[in-house]
């Protein structure tokens, strides 16, 4: 096999894993999100077990694609892809801690029952929204679409929008619920956690417009 097509088949091979890492991590935030729903502390549970994969997998790829720098020496284009993979890997791994933060808060939140501070249609919308974020993400990498990747990121707004609205309610319904307090702080720390996760798919996003175009794009401003 000669050096450009192992390059290539290489590069390809990272970009399925990376596909992998993504999968993974939007099925842990779909497995969160249910918990939250259902108040199913034992799929909350799951979460944290299959994190420890998506973890594996980010050293994986580094790994690897830190042996193709050292023993292919890319330039160009090339390089520019490697340098994506690692922004790519770092920003997935966060998006997996971001479902374990929510699947804890389900847990902590199924311990207290019914109470005005669930604010669950709210969390569950951002949810929702990270997830479709991440794949359409992802799917503009692996086609190399820049619009695909500006109107992923633009889906943030959504998620920006939700936060917000949540804050204000839990913020009023405090003053009609004083007492209260504790179950309010956790809904509101959950919802800054899932504002975070819209932070870090765009944080992806831009990563791919560099990629493509070898330029620094700040989305979402």
């Amino acid at each position: 096999m000669n050096t450009r097509l192992f390059f290539s088949e290489e590069l390809k091979r990272l970009r399925h894993d990376i596909l992998a890492m993504s999968t993974r991590a939007e099925e842990n935030l779909g497995k969160a999100l249910t918990a939250l729903k259902t108040n199913n502390t034992g799929l909350a549970d799951e979460v944290r077990a299959y994190d420890a994969e998506i973890d594996a997998l980010q050293i994986n790829i580094e790994d690897d694609a830190a042996m193709l720098i050292a023993t292919q020496q890319p330039v160009a284009r090339d390089m520019r892809e490697i340098v994506a993979i690692f922004k790519l890997t770092s920003n997935i791994e966060r998006v997996g801690d971001h479902a374990v933060h929510l699947a804890r808060a389900a847990k902590k939140l199924a311990k207290r029952g019914d109470s005005p501070f669930r604010a669950q249609e709210h969390l569950e919308r951002m949810a929702e929204t990270g997830r479709e974020m991440l794949r359409a993400a992802i799917s503009a990498f692996l086609r190399q679409d820049v619009q695909a990747a500006r109107d992923a990121a633009a889906m943030d707004s959504k998620i920006d929008a939700e936060h917000k609205a949540l804050t204000e309610d839990v913020l009023n319904l405090m003053k009609k619920y004083p007492d209260l307090v504790k179950g309010a702080f956790q809904i509101l720390k959950t919802s800054n956690q899932l504002e975070r996760l819209g932070d870090h798919v765009t944080n992806i996003c831009e990563a791919i417009i560099y990629m493509i175009e070898g330029k620094h794009e700040e989305l979402n401003e």
